[in-house]
């Protein structure tokens, strides 16, 4: 009979911490094994704890090469220790001294709940899409500026993201991003021609035939057809939303099945009122109503609508975007922000827009969180509004309101309520962000994780 070592029957624990170590009580085992029945004469019971030893070491060398499945709030010290749509990060605003895994991935809710019209949805936007954390400067001279994500667009259209905000400024003879003043594009305020934004935009859209983008454009372009021209070069004209299509008395969109089947997948609102009529880019506060952005769109308890647009209760729009960044953006302040603060806003913004969800909410470091930050929160939006489901996840295609699945976690409560706090306590983010290859998410590392401790404990009774 041979003992089975510790190290071996904890591997498919819930942190891979816990199955690389052997405590000093298991090390014993290898030295005390008892044999019953006859010993052959040709392999003596020395050789036969060599074998052991030799066998034991390479199940364990397995283990360690074996991506481990952290789950959220599990400690963690380097992204290969998290699981699928987790990374590993720290927050010292948060008092929390080690690194935990964090969601990093949005669950997209149309790949659940199918064929509803657009504006029955709440989608993930990233405040200044374009301005990245040490993002190389393009113009020669030092950049600066305040800065509001730290990942490329295309990223963060991979991790779920579906809204951009775009600031677009005539600079040096062509169309640039810059986050700038006074309407002007600066030399140390720019970052990047706005077409090479648009190409990742373009290559998303013709990879993911059924996703939907929407750009807000914070618009200071005075070029004759300037944009127009921009979005044409960009190649994304095919995928352009028409403005006569558009519901303007606070009608349902069309269905996002609809959309998908016409190849209308870009919307595009613009902040500059005349280009609705020059050239054909949707006014932005004619179709959705938004709350203040900057510092008063944080403040507790209070949710004002910004000065061009309508009242939040007002029912001649059907989309609403929500802001909830500050006016000054800093990393080290964003996880608990989006994990306390964001959750409490999203009520106070639902209670102001008449009992109605926000289809878009736009933040500073979207994956800067305590564990599941604005993802736990879109979440909760869709589940409950979508399926009457604490979230999307317990929601199944097909099935009546209500008919939740178990995910570990309560489904019960109204379809108007919201979360007051993060569902994930503890465990924020702070450093330098690892990001994971597209591949590794669809990974089931799992699996080949059960299957290389299943083999390498074969190979050791095997060898008894």
């Amino acid at each position: 009979m041979v003992p089975v070592p510790m190290a071996a029957t904890m591997a498919d624990s819930a942190c891979c911490n816990s199955h690389w170590t052997i405590s000093p009580s298991d090390q014993p085992l290898a030295h005390s094994l008892t044999f019953h029945g006859r010993e052959s004469g040709w392999w003596p019971l020395m050789a036969r704890r060599s074998c052991f030893l030799l066998l034991l070491s390479l199940h364990i060398a397995l283990l360690l090469l074996i991506p481990c499945s952290c789950q959220v709030g599990n400690s963690c010290s380097s992204a290969r220790d998290c699981g699928v749509g987790l990374y590993c990060g720290d927050c010292a605003a948060s008092g929390r001294k080690q690194p935990s895994c964090i969601r990093d991935l949005a669950i997209q809710p149309t790949s659940i709940v199918k064929g509803l019209p657009f504006n029955r949805y709440s989608w993930l936007v990233t405040h200044n899409s374009f301005s990245i954390v040490g993002e190389p400067s393009r113009t020669g001279v030092e950049r600066v500026t305040f800065y509001n994500q730290e990942d490329t667009v295309t990223n963060q259209l991979r991790n779920g993201v579906r809204g951009l905000m775009l600031d677009m400024y005539d600079f040096g003879g062509d169309i640039w991003l810059c986050h700038s003043l006074q309407g002007k594009c600066y030399n140390f305020t720019a970052f990047e021609p706005a077409i090479d934004t648009l190409k990742e935009v373009e290559a998303f859209l013709s990879e993911n035939p059924t996703e939907i983008v929407t750009i807000f454009i914070e618009d200071y372009v005075h070029s004759p057809m300037g944009l127009s021209k921009l979005f044409t070069a960009a190649d994304l004209m095919k995928y352009w939303y028409p403005i006569s299509e558009m519901p303007t008395s606070g009608q349902d969109w069309p269905s996002v099945t609809d959309m998908a089947a016409k190849n209308h997948r870009l919307l595009v609102f613009t902040s500059d009122a005349s280009k609705e009529a020059s050239e054909g880019i949707a006014y932005q506060w004619s179709y959705l109503l938004e709350n203040e952005s900057g510092d008063p769109g944080i403040e507790p308890g209070s949710c004002p609508n910004r000065k061009e647009s309508q009242q939040l209760n007002a029912r001649s729009a059907s989309l609403i975007l929500q802001n909830y960044f500050p006016t000054i953006p800093v990393q080290s302040e964003a996880c608990k922000e989006n994990s306390v603060g964001l959750p409490q806003m999203v009520q106070t913004c639902y209670a102001a827009a008449g009992n109605r969800i926000p289809n878009f909410i736009a933040l500073n470091f979207y994956m800067r969180s305590d564990g599941g930050g604005v993802f736990d929160v879109q979440d909760r939006i869709n589940g409950l509004t979508l399926c009457g489901c604490n979230s999307i996840a317990a929601c199944q295609a097909g099935a009546p309101a209500g008919a939740c699945k178990n995910t570990g976690a309560p489904n019960t409560g109204a379809p108007n309520r919201t979360t007051s706090s993060s569902s994930i306590n503890g465990n924020v983010i702070s450093g330098t962000i690892e990001f994971k290859s597209p591949a590794s998410r669809t990974s089931s590392t799992s699996t080949w994780r059960n299957f290389v401790v299943s083999l390498s404990l074969v190979l050791i009774l095997m060898a008894f």
